[in-house]
């Protein structure tokens, strides 16, 4: 994922907000912002034949506590015309390939639990359930859950 894409993963991004139930966030950031909280070895943008991006990956770190080195957060968004045809699962695996290179044993995410489609998704790359976070945060004016998620690195120890 480069500036070249920005363009195309914000859309994608605000696509996926406008639809309620991938983020708490209401707004795409300016892509400084965006490219400022996001691991540059740890996001990857899924292209068609002619190079319009279907979706994106990346991943942030979780804290800068020297502990948590090995433990990173993750979103995955896909434009809404080419969801279903395993662009989602492509870049995830990108993902974990990446991260496990880099040495990051844990990959982690908080996701709707209305979202089935990416909790699905997760469980197939093999993220499991730590638990619910009961309203933990307000979203256009309601309560809402947030089902945490982790993937523990095999190659990782």
């Amino acid at each position: 994922m480069t500036a070249a894409h920005a363009g195309e993963v914000l859309a994608i991004y605000q696509a996926g907000i406008d639809e309620g139930d991938a983020t708490f966030e209401t707004a795409a950031p300016s892509w400084e912002a965006f490219d400022a909280g996001r691991l540059p070895g740890h996001r990857f943008v899924g292209l068609d034949a002619r190079g319009t991006v279907l979706g994106w990956v990346a991943a942030s770190r979780v804290s800068d506590r020297c502990a948590y080195a090995g433990v990173v957060e993750h979103s995955v968004y896909v434009r809404p015309g080419a969801r279903g045809r395993g662009v989602a699962a492509t870049l995830l695996t990108a993902l974990i390939d990446s991260t496990e290179a880099a040495g990051i044993w844990t990959i982690q995410s908080g996701v709707f639990p209305e979202n089935t489609a990416s909790l699905a998704l997760h469980a197939r790359a093999g993220f499991r359930v730590i638990g619910t976070r009961e309203r933990i945060g307000r979203h256009h004016g309601r309560w809402r859950d947030v089902v945490l998620l982790e993937r523990r690195s095999p190659v990782v120890v």
